[in-house]
């Protein structure tokens, strides 16, 4: 994906997200893998503790990077948070990579999602 139809796409889910949830600003990434942690979770509560958003943010990126191997999905704990187990090593790479890597993979999940909410 070209670095434009990256922004493009990006700015889209972005924007899905801020329409779904009523809100003034557009959400950041960290905002992003944290709904996708929710929605991974299956259920969402009033309130999240600090330790739990980071689990959910962890779970975010879980379900992101199992797109490209990383990771795989191996089951629900007696809570039924979801456990993804690293398959590859990550190669080294800055920040602005690993961010894109993100991105386009959270544009995947977005327009995986929007699928089968059609069906």
């Amino acid at each position: 994906m070209e670095d434009w139809e990256l922004d493009f796409e990006w700015l889209k889910v972005r924007h899905y997200i801020k329409d779904a949830l009523q809100h003034a600003q557009l959400p950041d990434l960290n905002v992003v893998l944290l709904l996708i942690g929710i929605q991974e979770l299956g259920r969402w509560k009033k309130g999240f503790t600090k330790e739990e958003k980071q689990d959910l943010m962890h779970i975010g990126v879980c379900r992101l990077l199992e797109y490209d191997g990383y990771y795989k999905f191996v089951g629900r704990d007696e809570d039924g948070w979801p456990h993804f187990r690293q398959t590859l090593e990550m190669p080294k790479m800055d920040a602005n990579t690993q961010e894109k890597m993100l991105k386009v993979n959270a544009v995947r999940y977005f327009k995986a999602l929007d699928a089968e909410l059609e069906e």
